[in-house]
């Protein structure tokens, strides 16, 4: 799309009423700045916000299970990487502890 009729798309957002005055000058210096649009469909935002633990694939909390089916990495491979975080240091059991109690399950 062009400049011309980005704005004035902008321009019929703000007649209608979908846009207040300050979005729509916040929304017109950027396009006049350069800066790219917000993409809404971002892939990583949208694989964060429906990371969910799994009921099915579990042998604790289900967490690797979850990671596992967000990522396409077999949920073994995130057992081991969580392992091997424990033994070196127990950061592993941290962060498996502290995903178990803020994820929700699906």
């Amino acid at each position: 799309m062009a400049l011309a009729d980005e704005l004035g798309r902008l321009a019929e957002l703000r007649a209608s009423g979908g846009l207040t005055d300050e979005e729509f000058s916040r929304a017109k210096e950027r396009l006049l700045n350069g800066e790219p649009p917000a993409r809404p469909h971002d892939p990583f935002t949208s694989a964060v916000s429906s990371f969910r633990r799994s009921r099915t694939d579990r042998w604790i909390g289900g967490v690797c299970g979850g990671i596992a089916r967000s990522t396409g990495v077999e949920s073994w491979a995130w057992r081991l990487i969580f392992t091997t975080l424990f033994i070196c240091g127990g950061v592993g059991f941290l962060l498996y502890l502290l995903l178990w109690l803020f994820v929700p399950s699906d």
